[in-house]
């Protein structure tokens, strides 16, 4: 590759110039190769040119024809309108163009022309309304918009027809000198096109079938890139030392007699799983995932218990404090006949308080701190960190996990157990995920009835409530989730505080209701679910906050007010607080759907109850970027590939790049060799764990 020909400025190149280098600078654009891999977004199909006669309304086509007649005016309302009758001797076409009183400088009766444009039907005749059009030299000139044309994201100033042009420039002077970086066995194995084919047919196919081509090769080459560097970071961790702890039969059998429960096989599965990672010499970097009730925290507890036996600190990272609170709640009960000395280290904590507690942590007197992101401030130290508990994981991103994991103890890495009640969806844990090895629990705790889900359309509400009353009166409770605290002047939505007023003093007069939002003080939010649990409200009136962690066997009912404002993921979620006994268990989703998205996230809460399923579909809606929420920081970024919905082209390229990987220092082959460097270069800023030594 002549490096220095595709690393020239854009700015040299003929007709670009200063400004216009500057525009190209805001679409990520610097220099030839950046061009050269700008992709189109997507196409237009002009590779068909139709007879005037076969069109049909609504269609968008390519048509040739010649000018039969051409006129100017304007309406009332001083539009002005070209218009012209083009015809091609199967019929008429008339079409007209608004506000371009040049365009009849542009062409004259008699021109041959070609139109690409929306077909509509208008008084009965079809038309093209402001089509873009091509003139042609001759009655049987080609045309240079004939063909499968590109379409980019651009910025307003900039236009179509000028970027494409500077594409096809650059294109048919520097394609043939982009390197290819695979080795001919990869190449020969998935029967590819050259890289140079790619590129040039990428941006101007001569076909559909070459297009498909250069994008199956494209998007192989951009996640074999990626997958190759989480193989290098999966072997940089397993590379550096970690703590071996010791897990002898008495530890546990002391940490299973905590347990006022019996582990399902799943459970057991995982933990062995995790016991024969942290017995190893390399650090544990599994990813936990399970569905809402599945027992996640247990297997959690087993992996922090192993730890304190071993006399090292554990740290037990959420992503709210409402979460990392829950969490303290939960494991201080749970415990609290084995003696560890817990800690609750939050950015809300009064300063103070958070001051001591960073003291205590670091004089090694706590062995298991639960926090939020406050845990990875640089004021905080451990004396002797060895596991670290990461709570929904899709929250974080790469670089909080590894500052997290850069408080360990004596140069060693900690062990790390992240988990997520979200299951990670296919794709997702192939790439996002890549570097984590993957354990799940499957099966839930015995006894326990699937939800049922039903859609509660507004004049059914009465029956509704009704329903829950009659639930009540057989000694279960229930949950009524708002998606507001207040009442908002611009949402017109029910919200917590108002409705519950109304629903103690109107609909469930006689019944016991209490409140809880997230904007009640922490000793306040503890009593009210302490008494909820207790059974001294038959109702509990809530936001999202009850979203995870609250585990209350008796509420048989899960009610949601403008299920339409929840995302599908939060929705399960809410949906998985109750069916955590034999009685049978209701979810109602109140509301009215009014967007497609809306109507397709309830009608999946009405299909299954499966959390992986749902996890799947919620990608769909939403897309990787919104999946995870602003928080994730380590999402990659692919400029062809679609991680969802590419997932077997990403599978290929992960076995393939593993097992380059895995070759690594060992092979003979020197282009494996230079790959491998490649791939380091590019991602030693973004995977600062990869072990280039």
């Amino acid at each position: 590759m002549s490096t220095s020909d595709l690393d020239k400025s854009i700015q040299y190149i003929k007709g670009v110039g200063p400004k216009r280098a500057q525009s190209l600078g805001r679409l990520g654009i610097h220099t030839v190769k950046d061009l050269l891999y700008y992709f189109p977004r997507t196409y237009q199909d002009r590779s068909q040119v139709e007879k005037i006669s076969n069109l049909t309304d609504g269609t968008t086509a390519m048509v040739k024809g010649i000018v039969i007649n051409i006129k100017s005016f304007r309406t009332r309302g001083w539009k002005s309108i070209f218009e012209a009758s083009v015809g091609d001797g199967t019929s008429m076409l008339q079409v007209k163009w608004f506000n371009r009183p040049y365009q009849s400088e542009i062409f004259q009766v008699d021109d041959h022309v070609f139109l690409y444009g929306k077909v509509t039907l208008y008084k009965q005749s079809l038309q093209m309304v402001n089509p873009e059009v091509e003139i042609a030299p001759g009655e049987d000139s080609p045309g240079r918009s004939v063909g499968i044309l590109p379409v980019y994201s651009l910025i307003e100033e900039m236009k179509q027809t000028s970027f494409r042009k500077l594409v096809k420039t650059i294109v048919d002077d520097h394609y043939h000198k982009v390197e290819e970086i695979f080795t001919d066995d990869i190449i020969s194995k998935h029967k590819f096109i050259p890289v140079t084919d790619a590129i040039k047919n990428i941006h101007f196919p001569d076909s559909m079938d070459s297009l498909d081509e250069s994008k199956r090769r494209l998007k192989y080459e951009e996640f074999f890139l990626f997958e190759t560097a989480m193989a290098l970071r999966k072997r940089g961790i397993k590379e550096v030392s970690g703590y071996k702890f010791r897990i002898g039969q008495n530890v546990e059998n002391h940490i299973c007699k905590l347990f006022p429960f019996e582990l399902t096989k799943s459970q057991q599965k995982v933990i062995s799983e995790i016991h024969e990672d942290m017995c190893s010499e390399r650090p544990m970097n599994r990813l936990l995932q399970g569905d809402v009730g599945s027992g996640k925290t247990a297997v959690a507890v087993y992996a922090l218990l192993a730890a304190v036996a071993n006399r090292f600190q554990t740290a037990f990272m959420a992503p709210t404090e409402i979460l990392a609170e829950q969490h303290y709640r939960t494991l201080s009960l749970l415990l609290e006949k084995a003696e560890v000395k817990i800690l609750l280290l939050t950015g809300g904590a009064k300063t103070k308080i958070k001051k001591e507690n960073i003291e205590r942590i670091k004089e090694g007197d706590i062995d298991l701190v639960i926090g939020t992101h406050a845990l990875i401030d640089k004021g905080v130290e451990f004396k002797k960190l060895g596991l670290i508990v990461i709570d929904e994981q899709h929250k974080f991103g790469v670089m909080q996990r590894t500052r997290l994991r850069q408080k360990g103890y004596n140069k060693h890495m900690p062990d790390v157990l992240v988990m997520t009640a979200t299951p990670i969806p296919r794709s997702l844990s192939l790439t996002v995920f890549g570097d984590l090895d993957i354990s799940t629990i499957d099966e839930l705790p015995p006894g326990r009835t699937p939800v049922e889900t039903y859609r509660v359309p507004v004049k059914k509400e009465n029956d509704a409530y009704g329903f829950i009353r009659k639930e009540v009166e057989k000694g279960r409770q229930a949950f009524v989730v708002y998606p507001l605290v207040d009442e908002s002047e611009k949402l017109d939505l029910k919200s917590a505080t108002v409705e519950a007023e109304k629903l103690r003093d109107e609909v469930f007069s006689g019944l016991n209701v209490g409140l809880l939002h997230g904007q009640l003080k922490p000793e306040l939010k503890d009593l009210i679910m302490s008494d909820f649990v207790n059974h001294k409200y038959d109702i509990l009136v809530s936001t999202i906050v009850i979203e995870v962690g609250i585990d209350v066997p008796n509420a048989t009912v899960m009610a949601i007010e403008h299920a339409e404002r929840f995302g599908l993921a939060q929705l399960h979620q809410l949906r998985g607080r109750i069916g955590r006994s034999s009685h049978r268990s209701y979810c109602l989703l109140f509301g009215i759907q009014k967007s497609a998205e809306s109507r397709q996230r309830i009608k999946t809460m009405l299909e299954t109850n499966d959390g992986f399923r749902i996890a799947e579909e919620d990608l769909k809606l939403r897309g990787p970027g919104e999946f995870f929420g602003t928080r994730q920081h380590g999402l990659p970024e692919f400029k062809i590939g679609d991680i969802i919905n590419d997932y077997n082209i990403i599978k290929l390229a992960r076995t393939d790049a593993f097992d380059l990987v895995k070759e690594g220092r060992n092979s003979k082959d020197p282009k494996k060799q230079i790959l491998l460097k490649i791939i380091m270069e590019r991602f030693k800023d973004k995977l600062d764990l990869i072990n280039t030594g």
